[in-house]
């Protein structure tokens, strides 16, 4: 199992390196020429909310990116640092108690579950994770 792992600044312009190279790595996994965009758009959603979520916290600690090549799949985790409260009605956006903070988040969780079949996200008060995973290729299949 081959991991790159990135960790790059809370500021917006490096989402499009984080992009970038979970495009490539992707590629160089297996991952189906057909979903390399939704591994971009997946990956540049998730860091974009990693992003957000420490500036609104004021948290300086770098968003963690890892790109995980395993036998039958790629997997994508990006970490933050941002302290999560736990919804008291998940899945419902819009409610009165809700802050725009919290309804943009809910609404880039659902990007990433529309692109991405295999998605994980874990959050306590210590940070969250998502978790993304795509099939590869046999290497047989391979150009």
């Amino acid at each position: 199992m081959a991991t790159v792992e990135l960790r790059f600044s809370p500021q917006p312009e490096h989402v499009r390196t984080a992009r970038l190279a979970a495009a490539a790595v992707a590629r160089r996994s297996g991952v189906d020429e057909a979903v390399l965009d939704e591994v971009r758009l997946a990956v540049g959603e998730a860091c974009s909310r990693a992003v957000g979520l420490h500036q609104a916290a004021g948290i300086t600690a770098p968003v963690r990116v890892a790109l995980i090549e395993e036998e039958k799949q790629f997997s994508i985790e990006v970490g933050d640092e941002a302290p999560h409260a736990t919804a008291s009605a998940p899945g419902v956006l819009g409610t009165p108690e809700d802050s725009d903070a919290e309804i943009e988040d809910e609404m880039g969780l659902a990007v990433i579950s529309g692109l991405v079949d295999d998605v994980e996200v874990t959050a306590d008060a210590d940070g969250g994770l998502i978790r993304m995973r795509w099939p590869t290729l046999p290497a047989t299949l391979l150009p």
